[in-house]
């Protein structure tokens, strides 16, 4: 290695114990640039800083101070994971995935109240985007029932939705 490269250099041992860190962002500079990109919840951030950590406790410490200064906040992050999957999910699949990400029962109680609201209508659109006509047997309206309820839509939508079961031949 010449000395103008910028590498961890070796002793003559060939130990690295006296080579320079790694350098890279302080762990501040990471959660903005994390907070930056889209809203992240507590849980989430702490989890993905860390690796660039040893300590725990400091993580816990710049957390708090991200919520003093507004840069991290739950409900942003309730309300933003609300907007991005309401159009496409239901009620249950979001909320779980809230209640994943540490947010308080008291935001997936009010997020709650917001999807229930529209539950029938969001279903409806996902149904009418992939599907648009009425199932014709008891396989297509298995099938079709199948994939509203793995979106995470209640069962009284989809049997709004798609009506009594059609008997026929199969």
């Amino acid at each position: 290695m010449s000395s103008n490269d910028d590498f961890e250099t070796m002793s003559p041992a060939g130990d690295k114990a006296n080579a320079p860190k790694k350098s890279g962002p302080s762990l501040k500079a990471r959660a903005i640039g994390y907070l930056s990109r889209r809203e992240h919840s507590r849980q989430e951030l702490a989890r993905k800083l860390a690796p660039f950590s040893e300590d725990a406790h400091d993580i816990e410490l710049l957390l708090d101070q991200l919520e003093r200064e507004n840069w991290l906040s739950n409900e942003r992050f309730a309300h933003s994971l609300l907007n991005r999957r309401a159009s496409r999910q239901g009620t249950s699949r979001i909320l779980n995935e809230l209640r994943q990400h540490g947010v308080s029962e008291a935001a997936i109680a009010d997020a709650g109240q917001q999807l229930h609201a529209t539950e029938f209508e969001r279903a409806r659109a996902v149904w009418e985007k992939k599907f648009g006509q009425p199932p014709s047997n008891p396989r297509e309206y298995a099938r079709q029932y199948r994939f509203l309820a793995s979106r995470g839509f209640a069962a009284e939508s989809l049997r709004r939705i798609l009506g009594d079961i059609p008997y026929g031949a199969d």
